[in-house]
Order: structure tokens, then C-alpha cells, then sequence
């Protein structure tokens, strides 16, 4: 057992024979910056002031043979060999609550088809789990290597459970082990919660949720714990699918909507089939927010889940209408398609 001293917080982690410094430090409630989680974002790079570590397995692109020499460490994946002492690029936010890491055993008790390409999978844990809404956890599954990372779906106070939205990913061994595979009474692994990405209750401005495909699992999470305790604010839930089928979980929003003043719902299909007889927004989200609310976003925080292209487009959007950079954050699913090799399929959670 090994001490690491985080500065400049003077935080101190124990960190166990082989174990990552991020993972100690995340099962101790103690947040480092990171993304991808396996040493290949550089998010995580801190700097080695005293000891001596196993760099582990860090990308020569992420940690460069100059930085090596500088000291430089990827907590993700080095390992202490000593009691060490970092220097990280801390800016924890005052409205994340820093709940520690940790494993649960997971039984699946049902697996809805939300979507022809999305399943909705419950879970029930073996003790209840402390999350964020708009976190997400990392799923083990069998005869997948590495874990693959999942938004939470329900509110926090569904303390016991845990739902996931899961999009099938063409020849992903995770995704297809859900759809194809899994089946009520199965008991997975899992550990959590993860991610920067959560709700900045103290913050006064209005909501806006923008999301797509099964991106919409962490702003569902967000909007039912809103709703749920009562928050003023106006909150604007702007959802995006190809066509009708895809729209999933369209009247649990339509029946909030009409229980709660302050919510709006805005579906927007970019590509309706005629058996649809569409009479909603046609075309892509961020074209729905530019005409839902004119063109002009200031005085509002936005949220942001879906894939690349979707987050692309709403940020464009979003700043021509002036809302700035301190005021947008983002949930942008990465997989191996999208460029994110490695062993373990991650989100990468952060604020622009």
C-alpha cells in the first residue's frame, strides 16, 4: 500500500499493490481529471513531484518521450512503486458531489426494445448506489474484454436500480452482447458512478437538454430528478431521432410536459418516413432549438448528449446565439467507429 499526495488539494490517497492512481483515487471519493480512462486522451496527465511510478501502458502520443523525461504521468493507467506526491490541474465545479467509485454486482430484471436499434436494460443492485443524474457507470459483461461505459437512465433516488439506454453499435462486442446475449436474470458487474457531466443546480439560468439516439439517457436522469424536487426553472428537453420509430420514450416527456408549467418538449425527425405523417419539427435538433427559441440562447445552461456530428452542430448553434463556452456542457459518446481505440469503449464527459 503506497500514500499519493494530491497537490495542490493535499488530498491523500492509499493506493493498493497494482493499482492505477486514478481508480484509488475515484474509490475515495478524491476526483482527477480524465477521459478515456486507458491512456490514450492525455486528459489525465499530471505531474510527478516526488516518488517513483510504473507509467503503465500510456500512448507515446498521449505521454511523449520529452514529458516522460519532464515527469510527466497519466494517473489512468501509471502505478506507484513509492508513496508519491502529484501536481494535478484540479477545477473541481462546487455542484459535483464527488460520491466515491464502487462495485456492484447487477441482476437484469427487465429488457424493453425502446427502439429498433436501442434496448432499455434494468437492473437491480446488490446495494444501493450513490450517483449524480447525468453520470454514467462502466459495465462488465462475459467474454468482452475491457469495460464498456453506460449513461444512467433514472433518477437518483432510484437508489436500488439502475437503467441503461443502450444503442446497438455495428460489430460491437459490447453493445451486441446486450442486444443479442443478455437476458433477464443474467448478473453483471459493474462499477460507478464516472463523469463530469451533472446538473449545476446552484446556477440560476434556465435549461436546456439537446439530444440524440441514446443520448438521451442522461438527460432523462437530469429532467426526472428536476421535476422530481420541484426546481422553478424553465427546462427545455429538445430531443432528436431519424424518423418515428427511433423517437423513443416520446410519451413519457409528452405526459411531463403537460404535469409541469416550467418543461417543454420539442421531438425534431431529420429524415420521417411518410407512414410517419410527421405533423412535429422536421429536421436536425439543433435546427429545433434555432426555431424554438428564435435563434437566441443567452441566459440559459445547455446540455448536450448524443453523438459527435449532433454536439458539433448544437455548439455552432449554440454560440451564434449567444451562449458561451461557460455556459455549455457535454456529454460526447466516442467508440472505436468514431476514432477511440482501445481495449475499453468510453465516453469522454467533459465541459468545453
Amino acid at each position: 500500500m503506497y500514500q499519493v499526495t494530491v497537490e495542490p488539494t493535499g488530498d491523500v490517497v492509499e493506493v493498493e499493490e497494482g493499482q492505477t492512481i486514478l481508480d484509488a483515487s475515484l474509490r475515495q471519493g478524491v476526483w482527477l481529471p480524465f477521459a478515456c480512462g486507458h491512456g490514450t486522451c492525455a486528459t489525465c496527465k499530471c505531474q510527478l513531484v516526488e516518488g517513483e511510478v510504473d507509467i503503465g501502458n500510456a500512448s507515446p502520443f498521449a505521454l511523449m518521450d520529452m514529458e516522460r523525461d519532464e515527469g510527466k504521468i497519466l494517473v489512468c493507467c501509471a502505478i506507484p512503486e513509492s508513496d508519491l506526491v502529484i501536481e494535478a490541474d484540479i477545477d473541481v465545479d462546487p455542484d459535483f458531489m464527488g460520491f466515491p467509485v464502487e462495485d456492484f454486482q447487477a441482476t437484469v430484471v427487465a429488457i424493453d426494445d425502446l427502439s429498433p436499434t436501442i434496448k432499455g436494460v434494468r437492473f437491480e443492485l446488490d446495494h444501493p448506489i450513490e450517483f449524480q443524474a447525468g453520470q454514467y457507470i462502466n459495465l462488465n459483461m462475459p467474454g468482452v474484454e475491457g469495460a464498456r461505459a453506460f449513461s444512467i437512465a433514472n433518477k437518483p433516488s432510484d437508489a436500488s436500480v439502475l437503467e441503461l439506454h443502450v444503442r446497438r453499435v455495428p460489430e460491437g462486442a459490447g453493445t451486441g452482447y446486450v442486444h443479442e446475449q443478455l437476458k433477464v436474470g443474467d448478473t453483471l458487474l459493474l462499477s460507478g458512478p464516472y463523469g463530469q457531466f451533472f446538473t449545476r443546480k446552484s446556477a440560476p439560468e434556465d435549461l436546456i437538454f439537446i439530444a440524440g439516439g441514446s443520448g438521451l439517457s442522461s438527460p432523462q436522469s437530469m429532467i426526472l430528478e428536476l421535476l422530481e424536487q420541484g426546481d422553478t426553472r424553465k427546462i427545455t428537453l429538445l430531443q432528436g431521432a431519424r424518423n418515428l420509430s427511433e423517437l423513443y420514450n416520446r410519451a413519457l416527456f409528452e405526459q411531463l410536459a403537460q404535469e409541469h408549467e416550467n418543461f417543454t418538449y420539442v421531438p425534431a425527425l431529420d429524415n420521417p418516413l411518410p407512414e410517419d405523417q410527421w405533423e412535429g419539427f422536421s429536421g436536425y435538433v439543433h435546427e429545433a432549438a434555432i426555431d424554438h427559441f428564435g435563434g437566441q440562447f443567452a441566459g440559459h445552461k445547455a446540455y448536450l448528449c448524443g453523438p459527435p456530428p449532433m454536439i458539433d452542430a448544437a455548439i455552432t448553434a449554440l454560440m451564434q446565439g449567444r451562449l458561451f463556452e461557460r455556459d455549455i456542457y457535454m456529454e460526447r459518446f466516442l467508440t472505436a467507429a468514431d476514432g477511440a481505440e482501445g481495449t475499453t469503449k468510453s465516453a469522454l464527459f467533459k465541459k468545453i
